[in-house]
């Protein structure tokens, strides 16, 4: 079982050794595997390098879209070649529900025990990991979350290779719509929050420890973005193409405050700052010895490191969240909330988002509340935070008679 696409980083390296036909000498084991599979090396090298094409155009703004899409259709291409002895572009609808019901449950070969890495460096070339499949075991199954992904990135995939006239037809849409294992949503979904108690446990906790511990300063200012200025994990990190930096802080000349953000799609807005937030942000400041309030020029990235320069990555701010809940959830504990204390352990730093959003959405304009969360839409934030209609009809039923 080998990979067929590296890293992001690496992926332009693979583009040009299917070019220059020298993938033998960076990817053996990748070159090995092509040239001996049964639908011949020519059809599966061209193949090959559509999936980097499509890969390059869809996945370049944004590693995790990359990631998402690499292994979805990686896995896919995989199936069609070894399981269907097939094209990707010879599939027929039968053969995309089948490839659904493999999905579903993967033959055993296919399945390692966790995420493995694809490839490292060994001796000048790149390394197969041999423990690497192309699905990960879950106890509970394939998830209704990991369905929709896969028929997203099918359904992308296919639609770029009709514009490219690689494919004329595209099945995924009619496979999506009569298959089995999707869940209709329920009329009321409503995003994953913080309770009350636990915002103000993971909040309190953290607040309260800032005297003895110093560099959870830094925490606290990471809750605060994320809770209080509706913003995804991703766009405080560090990218290739947005570093966040202070002076992304700005005054207008009625002395209200905004954050310049690059968000999903490499597009720029603005959030406003409460006066509150900006009380915290001087906090901050103050305890990496800056001044109070943010200068035009100022080149210091927002969330900083504590050792070496720079901002941080998604990973190292997940971090800091997550032992701001571990904090919480152990208070929690202590004064007996065993159930919130639960509750909070399946949290993820994404829930700050859905959890200020849906606080402000009680007393915020939407059109306001949805330019702040970056939403292109207005009927996103109504779908997702906007749960008044539901109140009044819990309200109007709740009294009827039997």
């Amino acid at each position: 079982m080998t990979p067929l696409v590296d890293t992001l980083r690496q992926l332009r390296y693979l583009i040009a050794h299917l070019d220059d036909e020298t993938l033998h000498s960076e990817y053996p084991a990748m070159s090995e595997f092509l040239n001996s599979n049964r639908l011949g090396d020519q059809i599966c090298l061209d193949e090959l390098k559509f999936l980097y094409q499509f890969l390059y155009v869809y996945g370049r703004k944004s590693e995790a879209t990359f990631n998402r899409f690499r292994n979805e259709i990686e896995r896919f291409h995989l199936w069609s070649w070894l399981v269907q002895e097939k094209s990707v572009f010879e599939l027929k609808r039968e053969d995309i529900e089948a490839y659904v019901d493999f999905v579903v449950e993967p033959d055993k070969t296919w399945l390692a025990d966790s995420v493995q890495w694809r490839f490292k460096n060994h001796q000048g070339t790149r390394q197969v990991n041999p423990n690497w499949r192309p699905f990960v075991h879950k106890e509970n199954g394939v998830s209704q979350q990991t369905l929709a992904s896969m028929f997203t990135a099918l359904n992308v995939f296919y639609k770029f290779a009709i514009l490219e006239e690689k494919s004329f037809a595209n099945f995924v849409p009619v496979v999506k719509k009569n298959c089995p294992y999707l869940v209709v949503q329920s009329q009321i979904k409503l995003p994953d929050t913080l309770s009350d108690l636990q915002w103000e446990y993971v909040f309190g906790v953290t607040k309260d420890l800032c005297e003895e511990n110093p560099k959870l300063e830094r925490n606290l200012f990471t809750l605060a973005c994320l809770k209080g200025l509706y913003l995804r994990i991703s766009e405080l990190s560090e990218r290739p193409q947005w570093s966040p930096v202070m002076s992304h802080f700005w005054q207008d000349q009625d002395g209200f405050w905004f954050l310049r953000i690059m968000g999903k799609g490499n597009k720029l807005r603005d959030v406003t700052l409460s006066d509150e937030f900006v009380e915290y942000l001087k906090r901050y400041r103050q305890s990496r010895g800056l001044t109070s309030l943010p200068r035009v020029d100022e080149p210091h990235p927002i969330i900083h490191k504590l050792r070496g320069q720079g901002g941080m990555n998604v990973r190292q701010l997940r971090r800091i969240v997550q032992e701001s809940f571990d904090l919480a959830i152990d208070k929690l504990k202590q004064d007996g909330f065993s159930e919130e204390s639960e509750n909070l352990e399946a949290a993820t730093s994404h829930w700050l988002r859905h959890t200020g959003a849906t606080h402000d959405a009680q007393t915020r304009p939407l059109k306001h509340l949805s330019e702040d969360l970056g939403h292109s839409k207005i009927a996103t934030t109504d779908q997702i935070y906007i749960q008044t209609n539901i109140k009044e009809r819990a309200k109007s039923g709740v009294k009827r008679k039997l």
